[in-house]
């Protein structure tokens, strides 16, 4: 089993995509709307090529694209996006969009510093993008290293088939800039899901053609993170920048579905459940953060430990958390953790 395979639940319905694997063999899968879970080995199966033939139409991992009717013109030329979309509030899935009625093959890498003062690339992902479609990427970029971001890097062609113009083949670089990135929310296309995207292609011509002596197309220029516009977007409040709820919570949190969802769960699935669970701790926990507690407590319950793991994970990496620990036992037995805020 690698990194990519695509795997299902013994005790359950859902799919997803092997992302990582963790320590006490646990593997993190990827399921559906970018949502990870930790699942033992042990209850995954891989699931084969020719199981995986038959469900392509449902596979949310390979480009979406939206059946339009062949025509001999070209209704859009332009609408090549590098979109970051929002996982939760702290990290972001890449996505490359081809909202055009050409095909797209391309290759996405990302340019950064050297250990000798150099440029080094790394190489992400190549294929083709079918008109109106996406692809998206395996990585998450974190919301606190985004000065560290590297330069994107992404190289294309296009192609239609039949008589067409040819066209300057697209060679773009990008440098999130914080003055600018988190303006400018909007819907993607295609996804139609809300994020923060780039066009790469807005400054060329839809019918702009290779002059017969063209050599290598002229890269342009990254953009710059300057210092001045990381600081200020940093100094702004929190509710500009997420604007997120401020509410002062209560000292203790249940998490137990029966106490967010008191009518029933309903049809929810598992994955659902638990993504709600983990939804509410994110934005619980930030309002505290917010309103300046001191700690904070989460009842989780013990049940099989995904939601402890999960909750254990974030926290550990949470720039904001000095510490967490089992709560009092004699209280709530093993079920719940007692966050200390910095």
């Amino acid at each position: 089993m690698n990194i990519g395979d695509r795997v299902r639940l013994l005790r359950a319905k859902e799919q997803g995509v092997v992302s990582r694997f963790l320590p006490g063999n646990m593997i993190e899968i990827e399921i559906e709307d970018g949502f990870r879970i930790p699942v033992l080995r042990s209850e995954l199966v891989p699931v084969s090529p020719v199981e995986s033939e038959r469900l392509l139409k449902n596979n949310p991992y390979e480009p979406q694209k939206t059946v339009t009717p062949s025509a001999p013109a070209i209704l859009a030329s332009q609408g090549i996006y590098l979109a970051f979309v929002p996982v939760n509030d702290r990290e972001y899935t890449l996505h490359l969009i081809n909202n055009t009625d050409w095909e797209f093959p391309y290759a996405l890498g990302e340019e950064s510093a050297g250990a000798s003062g150099g440029v080094q690339f790394h190489g992400l992902h190549a294929g083709v993008l079918k008109a109106r479609s996406q692809q998206k990427m395996n990585d998450l970029y974190a919301h606190a290293k985004f000065e560290n971001w590297p330069t994107f890097v992404v190289q294309g062609l296009w192609f239609r088939a039949g008589k067409s113009s040819l066209r300057v083949p697209l060679v773009k670089r990008f440098k999130a800039r914080a003055a600018t990135f988190f303006k400018n929310k909007t819907t993607i296309p295609v996804l139609n899901q809300p994020g923060f995207q780039t066009q790469l292609d807005a400054d060329s011509a839809p019918d702009q053609q290779a002059p017969p002596s063209a050599g290598k197309p002229v890269a342009a220029k990254p953009h710059v993170v300057r210092p001045e516009d990381l600081k200020a977007e940093m100094l702004k409040p929190k509710t500009e920048q997420s604007g997120l709820s401020v509410e002062k919570p209560s000292s203790v949190i249940d998490l137990h579905i029966e106490e967010l969802l008191p009518s029933g769960p309903g049809k929810r699935t598992p994955a659902d459940l638990l993504k709600l669970q983990l939804d509410t701790f994110e934005k619980t926990l930030e309002n505290a953060i917010a309103n300046g507690m001191h700690d904070i407590t989460f009842i989780h319950g013990v049940g099989s430990g995904a939601l402890r793991t999960e909750l254990h994970k974030r926290l550990s990496r949470h720039p904001n958390v000095r510490f967490f620990e089992d709560a009092q036992k004699q209280k709530f037995g093993y079920g719940a953790t007692k966050i200390t805020i910095k």
